[in-house]
């Protein structure tokens, strides 16, 4: 099987070079090469159990919270390895945030979800905490809907703002990649195209990785698109990557056309 890699013309804030990811004897990632360009929305897109949570994870290291884990190969941000020795994981985190599934929403007041993480990081100043709370309720949409209710627990809010107000608390962090796995597979339509309008908006600034299921969804909101499949071996795969739009109207690769037109999957 011929895997197709196209290199991004923009310059790439992660690359991963022949990554291999193991769960204890379960060979879950083969070889994974790839370069993702900054402040585009790039969609890791094929049909489940192809791997491509596992991908997505292995850009903040949470799969290093699973045990028998084992990586081979080599990742970089900002062309400094993500599993090198001297690697300061908390501060990987903060540069690569994660938006999950469903919100995990703490149970807390709002201000406390969005405020927690410079609290922890040090940033004791209530003016300065004020600051920050503003500044990421209104970049996810949320200022004017809550700031006449930031005592209120964040877990009273519809679904819809809770993913929002996890996006917020990812942005306090002050990240650099956003990683989104499924964050509107559990949303409704208006849920999920503000959602999506957000991670536009954001691309201005951020890179986003979004693991999506939808294709339709890939096709609005993503620059960049990589389809992964497993082999007969059963080991995940990246079988083409290109820009979004030449792929969906062109795809390289037989397996790619046939999940993109729901042949499979």
């Amino acid at each position: 099987m011929d895997y197709i890699n196209r290199i991004p013309e923009q310059n790439a804030i992660l690359k991963t070079k022949a990554i291999n990811l193991y769960y204890g004897a379960d060979h879950a990632l083969g070889d994974v090469t790839i370069e993702i360009p900054a402040r585009a929305i790039t969609a890791i897109i094929g049909p489940s159990g192809c791997g491509k949570s596992s991908f997505l994870r292995l850009f903040n290291r949470m799969n290093d919270l699973i045990p028998g884990v084992k990586i081979e190969g080599e990742a970089f941000l900002n062309d400094k390895p993500i599993y090198g020795k001297d690697t300061d994981v908390v501060s990987l985190r903060q540069k690569v945030g994660m938006v999950f599934q469903k919100p995990n929403v703490f149970p807390v007041s709002i201000y406390n979800n969005v405020v927690i993480g410079p609290k922890h990081h040090g940033i004791k100043n209530r003016h300065k905490l004020e600051e920050i709370l503003e500044r990421c309720l209104t970049q996810v949409a949320l200022w004017d809907e809550l700031k006449d209710s930031l005592s209120k627990p964040g877990l009273s809010l519809a679904m819809g703002q809770q993913q929002r107000l996890c996006i917020a608390r990812a942005l306090a962090a002050e990240p650099e990649v956003l990683l989104m796995d499924e964050s509107c597979s559990a949303l409704d339509p208006e849920s999920t195209m503000k959602i999506e309008e957000l991670m536009q908006d954001l691309s201005e600034n951020y890179t986003i990785i979004i693991v999506t299921h939808s294709m339709e969804q890939a096709a609005r909101v993503s620059d960049m698109s990589a389809f992964m499949m497993i082999d007969e071996n059963k080991i995940g795969r990246l079988h083409e990557y290109s820009e979004t739009t030449e792929m969906f109207i062109s795809p390289k690769n037989k397996l790619t056309e046939d999940y993109i037109t729901g042949r499979f999957g």
